[in-house]
């Protein structure tokens, strides 16, 4: 038996390899045709988290909205939000638009399951991103939900001293809905526009009011938002695309 292989068969194997090799990168970029991601690119500022009572990084949630039939589906929701984890404490209503919509918006909205793929720890990074993908060329209505714990004001004080109120889960301003109509096709770009103030306590029922002058500081939490619509990039295993395929319909 010879020690060494000749040149030969090293010649073979090498040309073995690359053939193996790019039949396997080929089926990756074979993978990618056709498809599109919506991604979502968010800076947090942290000079916004530095004054706010707690320090905290904001609760987000991330939804998209099918337009035709109103049905919504997520794209990430915070650990704590979506768990009701706040170690200890009764339930936060940090999100209420988010809550309404997949906690007590029907059976249809109610994807328990997903939810726990879905969700995250709260950012701590500046800078923020997540994908999802959705059928070439459909329409969605992306919404951002967010709420930065203690980020007091004049209008929204940790006590009240006119009505003897304090403001017991530390919601502080209102939650922020962001949102922007969208068409999934790949390298369009979206900016999505402040729409609503979400309210978790309004007497009158309705939840959301348009953002007015007593939200102040809030604004700057996110301080730079993008949807961009983009191709996934090549890969050779991708966990859980078929379930996310079958989530975003």
């Amino acid at each position: 038996m010879r020690k060494y292989l000749n040149k030969k068969t090293v010649f073979i194997l090498a040309i073995c390899f690359v053939i193996v090799a790019g039949s396997v990168a080929g089926f990756a970029i074979w993978q990618t045709r056709g498809r599109v991601q919506v991604e979502f690119n968010i800076h947090i500022n942290p000079k916004s988290i530095y004054l706010s009572t707690y320090s905290e990084p904001p609760q987000l949630a991330i939804w998209l909205e099918n337009p035709k039939n109103g049905q919504c589906q997520q794209v990430f929701v915070t650990y704590r939000v979506s768990r009701g984890d706040w170690e200890g404490k009764a339930d936060v209503p940090a999100l209420p638009r988010w809550k309404a919509i997949f906690r007590s918006g029907g059976a249809q909205n109610v994807r328990s399951d997903e939810e726990i793929a879905i969700s995250g720890a709260t950012p701590k990074d500046e800078y923020f991103r997540v994908r999802a993908e959705v059928p070439p060329g459909s329409e969605w209505i992306c919404w951002i939900e967010m709420n930065l714990a203690g980020d007091y004001n004049e209008y929204y004080p940790q006590f009240n001293p006119v009505t003897k109120v304090e403001d017991e889960f530390a919601i502080g301003q209102p939650s922020l809905l962001y949102r922007a109509a969208i068409k999934a096709e790949a390298n369009l770009k979206y900016v999505p526009e402040l729409a609503f103030m979400s309210l978790w306590n309004a007497t009158d029922g309705n939840r959301l009011a348009p953002v007015d002058e007593t939200i102040t500081t809030a604004q700057n939490v996110l301080d730079e938002i993008s949807i961009v619509i983009i191709k996934p990039k090549p890969v050779i295993i991708k966990k859980n695309w078929l379930k996310r395929q079958e989530v975003l319909k």
